[in-house]
């Protein structure tokens, strides 16, 4: 069992204060977005045995077992995260496997290098993704129907939505959400600008269900992204409620603090809420314009104390286990690789004491109990 040294991310849109507060150190005054876990290249986290991208390349099928290894090569196919919102993330969207191939292989086709800022595709796998709430959440997941878009934008009372307005209502669904987004992202920049800039005002003075758009208007002033956020379905998760954000789904995380565990993959498509590129026909390719409630997920229990995030996925697995002091050790042996988070109280892992923050490999196969006064998350993958 390895203990793991991770990196954290300062993003622009992080939280100054909720991975210090967690972590139970002084804040640094500069935003700490995200904490990474895992194996992958761009931070890879630090074991006493080197990082643990090189201990897993060592010997794959020993540290991730030979079914694990089997089914998805010789890497650890998921990242596990610590997320701290502080403001909205950009509006985006993640292909599918198959999308992400063919995306990933033109682009190569067409020479274009993986780090140019126009680039779509990172990478040839999809990144499905879940995030669990550590404390209230908010975010947007996929597309309301077109009456309750229609009906939020027409409460506005903005000239310039009312032929969004009349889309959304004289369209089937697919067609409706498909023609207004395409509208609001390809409309002129300054009459777009001008727009955003009197809906926020209208977001601001009506407040309540609108509030949400007001405070995304505040971080970005006149970007078109702001329409494109009323069009979705906005949610807020209490601690221990999740969301898994499948292909093709649009969303966005506003605020909070959270575990997110991924496919490991770098492919994202934006939809706005951002400075950096928008392919808008990349992104309608991969977008599927169908309305759909969010799908709150609450942990499922086992008899033996694991509540278990169901999801439709392979690449990763995410439970918890909420430990009393006193109480037998839980046996977490498995024949797949863990990766095991404590987010409260004080966590014994074999030999490891784990707080708030702090985390452990456990290669497949090995022996793992957990015992203690807190909760510990498990990562892990279907094979």
């Amino acid at each position: 069992m390895d203990r793991l040294d991770n990196t954290i991310r300062p993003y622009a849109w992080g939280s100054t204060t909720a991975i210090p507060l967690l972590l139970g150190v002084e804040p640094t005054g500069e935003p700490q977005a995200e904490m990474w876990m895992g194996a992958h290249p761009g931070a890879p986290s630090g074991t006493a045995r080197g990082p643990l991208s090189e201990v897993i390349a060592e010997d794959p099928e020993k540290e991730l077992g030979r079914a694990a290894a089997g089914k998805f090569g010789p890497r650890l196919p998921f990242l596990l995260k610590i997320l701290a919102a502080g403001a909205p993330l950009s509006l985006q969207v993640h292909p599918n496997l198959e999308q992400a191939k063919e995306g990933y292989e033109d682009e190569e086709r067409r020479g274009v290098p993986v780090d140019a800022p126009h680039r779509n595709y990172k990478d040839a796998n999809h990144k499905p993704e879940l995030i669990c709430a550590l404390t209230e959440f908010d975010g947007l997941c996929g597309f309301r129907t077109p009456d309750e878009a229609a009906a939020l934008l027409a409460g506005l009372d903005v000239d310039s939505l009312k032929p969004y307005v009349d889309l959304l209502h004289a369209h089937p669904e697919d067609a409706a959400l498909r023609e207004v987004l395409t509208a609001v992202l390809s409309a002129d920049p300054d009459e777009m600008a001008r727009t955003v800039t009197e809906a926020a005002a209208a977001c601001a003075r009506l407040g309540g269900a609108y509030a949400p758009y007001a405070d995304i208007a505040h971080h970005y002033p006149g970007d078109p992204g702001v329409i494109a956020a009323m069009l979705l379905n906005y949610v807020q998760l209490q601690p221990g409620e999740a969301l898994f954000l499948g292909a093709g789904v649009p969303h966005a995380y506003l605020n909070g603090l959270g575990v997110e565990i991924m496919a490991n993959s770098d492919n994202v498509l934006r939809c706005g809420l951002t400075p950096k590129h928008v392919d808008v026909p990349e992104l309608l390719r991969v977008v599927r314009f169908e309305a759909s409630d969010p799908g709150i997920l609450r942990p499922e229990a086992s008899p033996d104390g694991e509540e278990v995030y169901a999801t439709p996925i392979d690449e990763f697995r995410l439970s918890r286990y909420v430990l009393a002091e006193g109480a037998a050790p839980r046996d977490l042996t498995r024949d797949t690789p863990q990766i095991l988070l404590c987010t409260a109280g004080s966590v014994r892992a074999d030999g490891n004491t784990l707080s708030p923050g702090e985390s452990v490999f456990v290669p497949a196969g090995e022996k793992a109990e957990a015992s203690g006064n807190g909760t510990i998350f498990r990562a892990t993958v279907v094979a």
